[in-house]
């Protein structure tokens, strides 16, 4: 498929590349991989998102298949295990954070608040076609669940990680007007932005 024109950021790396065809963008309706996928996201923050992409298998081992009610019983031993894993990225408030957002997510859960349920309801029920052009690197909408994953308890989920965690979950499709992923079907428009990000 290397004929294919995809987003700038996929050329010429076949893990980013074979990443942006089967994954990035493609809405994703499941909670608990929702979930995964923020704290991955988290993750990244200060590194590139190859970094923690070609660590994601190390990351599935270390922390048992991201589900949330097994992480969420990790205890001191379990981060000194984590600490000591080279097979992730060993930042200790990283790893707090992911073990506090397994919290998080099951206390919504106890509260009957659904997560998959609860991120759509606030982008509106269906994939925001950005224009193809710009790509920004937070919105107005990313701001608001910020805050209402902040208020909830999560952490490392600020604007600018959140906005990069819609696109690659759907909820916003970023693919640029030239990619082969780009769709035609326009449910809701982002209101264009003036600046790019480099």
């Amino acid at each position: 498929m290397s004929n294919l024109s995809r987003c700038l950021w996929a050329e010429g790396d076949p893990l980013m590349a074979a990443y942006h065809d089967t994954e990035w963008g493609n809405p994703v309706h499941d909670g608990r991989a929702l979930w995964e996928m923020l704290m991955l996201e988290g993750f990244q923050a200060g590194l590139s998102w190859r970094t923690i992409l070609a660590r994601r298998e190390g990351f599935r081992a270390a922390f048992q298949g991201f589900e949330p009610e097994t992480v969420a019983k990790f205890n001191a031993a379990d981060i000194r295990r984590l600490m000591a894993d080279a097979g992730i990225i060993r930042s200790r408030a990283k790893i707090e954070a992911t073990i506090g957002g397994a919290r998080a997510y099951l206390a919504m859960q106890a509260a009957g608040e659904d997560f998959a349920t609860f991120v759509w309801g606030m982008a509106g029920g269906s994939p925001i076609q950005g224009d193809g052009v710009t790509v920004p690197a937070s919105t107005p909408l990313s701001h608001q669940i910020s805050a209402a994953l902040k208020k909830r308890g999560y952490k490392f989920v600020g604007p600018v990680i959140v906005y990069a965690w819609m696109q690659a979950v759907g909820i916003v499709n970023d693919h640029s007007k030239t990619c082969f992923r780009r769709t035609a079907k326009e449910v809701k428009k982002r209101p264009s932005r003036k600046k790019a990000r480099s």
